[in-house]
């Protein structure tokens, strides 16, 4: 579970790095586009963090 979790951190940061970087190459006078896969990518990531957290949290009965 938690190596799901920072290969998806990983991917997230490497994918919306990039982006970032062609923005900031081809249009910067543009509207900051990447910040729609870094919301929308970003909810998922949260989303999967609570889900690993909650899975993990030792029961107690």
């Amino acid at each position: 579970m938690k190596w799901g979790l920072w290969a998806h951190v990983f991917w997230y940061v490497v994918a919306n790095v990039a982006q970032v970087i062609v923005w900031w190459l081809v249009t910067p006078d543009i509207f900051f586009w990447p910040l729609w896969s870094i919301l929308g990518w970003g909810i998922g990531l949260i989303a999967h963090i609570w889900a690993v957290r909650v899975a993990l949290r030792p029961r107690t009965a």
